[in-house]
Order: C-alpha cells, then sequence, then structure tokens
C-alpha cells in the first residue's frame, strides 16, 4: 500500500513540473512575442443616475495586469457597450434605438464592468493562464477535483425578432481586449463543434467533462448567439455539458427568442432537460429585451433577389447565370463535419445552385449547411413552397437554413410561392391556434384550414425567418454583401 501511495505522489509531482515548465515556456514565448511599450489600462465612462453619459471622455478605471505587455493600445480606448453605442449613434453609423435597447446596454455595460474589475479572478487573460489540453486537465482532476464557479454571472438576452439582441451582443463582445480568452459563436455551430469534440473523445469515461474542459480551456467567456433547442440529442447533453462549463468558470452571454422557461417547450423528453434551465437561470441574470420595433424591416426597399410568380424560377435561372458571368456551372461537392459530403448541383463563382427540394427535402442539417457556406457565398433556390403541416420537417431544414445564412452574411437568390410572411401562414403556436375560428355550419370543410401545422418551436422560429428574410433582401443588406465580396478579392490578391 506504501509503495503504491508512493508511485502516486511520484505520479503528481512530475506532471506538476510538467506542467510548470510547460506552463512558463509558453508565457514567456508569449511576452518574446509583444511590444512591451503598450500601455496597460482600461477606459470607462461616467453617467448620471438614469444611466445617460454626463462625460463621453475616457479615463483610466484600473490595471488589468501587471504585464503591460499583454494589453493592446486599442484595448485602451475601450469603455465598452453603452459608450461605443453612444459614439456610434453620434457618428450615424447606428439609429438611436428605443428604451428597450438602452435598458439592455445597461444591462450589457453592467457586466462588462463586472468582467473587467474581476478580470485576474475571472483567468480571462489567455497569456497567464497555463496551456493545459482538456484531457490533461481532465487528467488533473481525476486526482484532485476542483470547481471554481466564475465570481461574476453571466447574462441570457431574450426577445422578440428584430430587437437587436445579436447587434448589441456584439457590441458588448467588440469591446472585450484582444487578449481575453472569449468566443462569439451561434449556437447551432457551438454544437455542432460539441459533438464533433465528443466523436474524438469516444471511450473516455465522461467525454462531456473532456469536452467542458477544452472549450474553456479556450474560452472563459462564451457568447451563444440565437440559444434554440429543438433536438433531442442537444437537449439531453446541455444541462451535464453547462454543469462542466459553469463549474470550469465559464461566463455565459446569450440570445434567444425564448425565455429560458420556454426552451426545448413540448419537446421529447423534456424532464431531463428542465434542469438544465435551473442551472442556467442561477449562473446567468435573465433579461428581456420586450421592444416592438423590428429593425430589420426599417430597410430600404424590398426588391432584391427574391422573386415570386410563375415565371420566377426563369428570373431566377437568369439572375444566377449573370452572377456566375462567364465561367459555367457544374456540379460540386463541399465536405462537411466527421468526414461527410454535401453534394452541389450547380457551382460556380462562388454562387451554388439548388431547387428546395434537394436543400431541404433531404436529410440534412446546420452541418451541412455550414459546410455549404464555408464554399459558396451566395445560394440560388428554387421553388420554395408555403408550409403547412404537410412539410413541417422541410420547414424546420428551412429555418435552418436560413440562419446559417445570415450568421455567415451571404446572399440569397430565391424563387417562391409567396412572401415571406405568406410562406408560414399555416404555420402557427398552440396559443395562435386556440385563437383560431371554430368551424361553423356557416363554414364548410372545404374551407378549413386542414394543413394547419400547430408547433411551437417552428411558430417562434418563423417570425425571426420572416424578419431575416426581409433583411437579407434589402438594399443595404446587399450592400454589406458586395463590400464583403471586394473585401476578401482584395485580401486574396494580397496573398498572392
Amino acid at each position: 500500500m506504501r509503495r503504491s501511495v508512493r508511485c502516486m505522489r511520484q505520479f503528481l509531482s512530475a506532471v506538476q513540473v510538467q506542467e510548470y515548465n510547460h506552463s512558463f515556456g509558453f508565457i514567456r514565448s508569449q511576452r518574446n512575442r509583444v511590444n512591451p511599450s503598450c500601455g496597460s489600462a482600461y477606459g470607462h465612462s461616467r453617467y448620471g443616475v438614469d444611466g445617460t453619459i454626463l462625460c463621453p471622455e475616457f479615463f483610466i478605471s484600473r490595471v488589468l495586469s501587471t504585464d503591460a505587455a499583454k494589453m493592446s493600445t486599442s484595448d485602451v480606448t475601450r469603455g465598452g457597450p453603452l459608450v461605443e453605442y453612444e459614439r456610434r449613434i453620434a457618428a450615424a453609423e447606428l439609429v438611436a434605438g428605443d428604451n428597450c435597447q438602452v435598458g439592455t446596454l445597461r444591462e450589457l455595460q453592467r457586466l462588462y464592468d463586472e468582467i473587467v474589475e474581476s478580470a485576474d479572478a475571472c483567468k480571462l487573460d489567455r497569456y497567464s493562464t497555463s496551456e493545459k489540453s482538456g484531457r490533461s486537465r481532465w487528467l488533473w482532476s481525476r486526482f484532485i477535483p476542483q470547481s471554481s464557479y466564475s465570481p461574476v454571472k453571466g447574462l441570457y438576452l431574450y426577445g422578440g425578432v428584430g430587437t437587436g439582441k445579436t447587434m448589441l451582443m456584439d457590441l458588448f463582445f467588440e469591446q472585450l481586449p484582444e487578449n481575453w480568452r472569449k468566443k462569439r459563436i451561434h449556437f447551432h455551430d457551438f454544437m455542432l463543434n460539441v459533438h464533433s469534440r465528443l466523436q474524438r473523445h469516444k471511450g473516455v469515461s465522461d467525454p462531456l467533462e473532456v469536452v467542458a474542459a477544452e472549450i474553456s480551456d479556450e474560452s472563459i467567456l462564451l457568447c451563444l448567439d440565437e440559444f434554440m433547442v429543438t433536438d433531442v440529442a442537444d437537449a439531453l447533453i446541455l444541462n451535464r455539458l453547462f454543469r462542466h462549463l459553469f463549474s470550469n468558470g465559464v461566463i455565459l452571454v446569450s440570445t434567444s427568442n425564448r425565455a429560458p422557461d420556454n426552451l426545448y417547450e413540448g419537446g421529447l423528453q423534456r424532464d431531463l432537460f428542465l434542469p438544465f434551465i435551473a442551472t442556467l437561470k442561477e449562473r446567468c441574470v435573465i433579461h428581456e429585451i420586450g421592444s416592438s420595433v423590428d429593425y430589420r424591416k426599417l430597410t430600404s426597399a424590398e426588391q432584391g433577389f427574391y422573386f415570386v410568380g410563375n415565371d420566377s424560377s426563369d428570373i431566377l435561372k437568369q439572375k444566377f447565370q449573370q452572377l456566375i458571368g462567364e465561367q459555367t456551372a457544374v456540379p460540386q461537392q463541399v465536405e462537411v463535419v466527421m468526414g461527410r459530403t454535401l453534394q452541389v448541383p450547380l457551382g460556380a463563382n462562388g454562387c451554388a445552385y439548388f431547387s428546395f427540394e434537394e436543400l431541404c427535402d433531404k436529410p440534412l442539417g446546420a452541418a451541412d449547411y455550414f459546410g455549404l457556406f464555408n464554399k459558396f457565398h451566395t445560394l440560388a433556390l428554387e421553388g420554395v413552397p408555403i408550409f403547412g403541416l404537410h412539410n413541417r420537417t422541410a420547414a424546420y431544414r428551412f429555418v435552418t437554413l436560413i440562419d446559417v445564412m445570415y450568421e455567415n452574411h451571404s446572399r440569397l437568390l430565391c424563387s417562391a410561392e409567396g412572401s415571406p410572411g405568406e410562406l408560414f401562414e399555416k404555420i402557427v403556436t398552440v396559443s395562435d391556434a386556440q385563437h383560431i375560428a371554430p368551424r361553423t355550419s356557416a363554414r364548410s370543410r372545404r374551407n378549413d384550414e386542414s394543413d394547419l401545422c400547430v408547433d411551437n418551436e417552428l411558430g417562434f422560429a418563423k417570425d425571426r425567418t420572416i424578419s431575416r428574410l426581409t433583411e437579407m433582401n434589402s438594399k443595404e443588406y446587399l450592400e454589406h454583401h458586395a463590400a464583403m465580396l471586394t473585401e476578401a478579392g482584395d485580401a486574396e490578391n494580397v496573398k498572392m
């Protein structure tokens, strides 16, 4: 027994020395790569009792680290999301928001100030933390169990479509120092990454704990956009995954259309998902954005590349041909996660052509769509139908497709049977269905809405999709897409 204990002590000692040497070498190499003349102070703004800015000038609040080389000069001038918001409005880069947006910004500014104040305790600086791998950290925790909840609670923002949730969270994220362990990612993409990591760690007694260790090693501050749980596989792992993440000190900032209590409503085995809701409410401040304004619909023109009518497919093909120019569209394939490939019927010059059936009637998902838009910046989609009970699964895929396209700032050309609003007229929530007048003797069965689809998740998601389709068809969105292509082309020319 004593011999076993002695061997174990020798093992732990060797691991500790190895980790120390590795960490020391890593920090030293990073210090040699940065500019030692950079400052290390952080900027804040002063407000009145009502939250209005009294003094627009920045002032030094505290030193984040004793190593001045770790802070870039751009970090010195950052004062937080509310300060940046005021600057952009003054510069006419943003339209002034309503009181609900300003209230949300105050919550984000409060969180920003708390995180800056507790940056050292939260271990946000990537240069001052060791470069332990997820497996190494997991192995170490087998012998010395550790739990390190963050002293700062995260923030869960929810509200209606087009209220600016993503924009506000991005405003917050962009104000954070470059040297912090942080990540901003769409929820779909985050879960795909989690499943990919789980595949890699098959055979480990608790792969979720290893995955959580890897994620928290990379990102202590995790910003997830569009938190939406529709998949039973995701629902079943979220509770244990985030329990590990929070235990590792992760701070979550998330946006969603749904209040926490309404997540995965009516889903399979939801009783196993409920503990996650409790954990989420314990580790995050819950804030509703109550705006009734859809800022996406304030954009100009609803012309663009959305075609409705009998000859819309012919127009779509003509526009696609104009975009690819003299190149010839040919069948291609793209790689997606875990070695799978997606067949593209026609593709050329960064543009892909699909019929609706080929992209949304087949068993495809977010991974396939992310793979598609890693290679193509424009999608021509032919024959988007009116959605109802008969094609509910295809409607879910279409919603996911638009989410992925919007996240990637991709361009959409499509021919459809109706306007964005008309596509989803037959999709309703349970609450909506209860307000639909019942059939009477004056209403024949022929006039009944036989294809009505009552689905809470899809009913809530449809408003977001309609809003995004409207924005993606606007002059502003298309100009932004064109600017991105120009910038990407210039960068490619520089490389060449």
